[in-house]
């Protein structure tokens, strides 16, 4: 079992804040994408069935 001494706690507890806020904003982003596409598919499929099928 390896044993961290307090700073070397602290410093890992402030890494992981810092990947934590990262992937937050990463998840932000890609919640933000996912709507994009969602509202450009739905605008796209009205059109797709007004037009005649082969």
């Amino acid at each position: 079992m390896v044993q961290l001494t307090p700073e070397e706690l602290v410093g890992e507890f402030q890494d992981a804040v810092v990947e934590l806020y990262f992937a937050r904003k990463r998840i932000h982003a890609l919640e933000a994408e996912n709507a994009e596409l969602k509202t450009r598919l739905a605008a796209a499929l009205p059109r797709q069935e007004e037009e005649p099928r082969p």
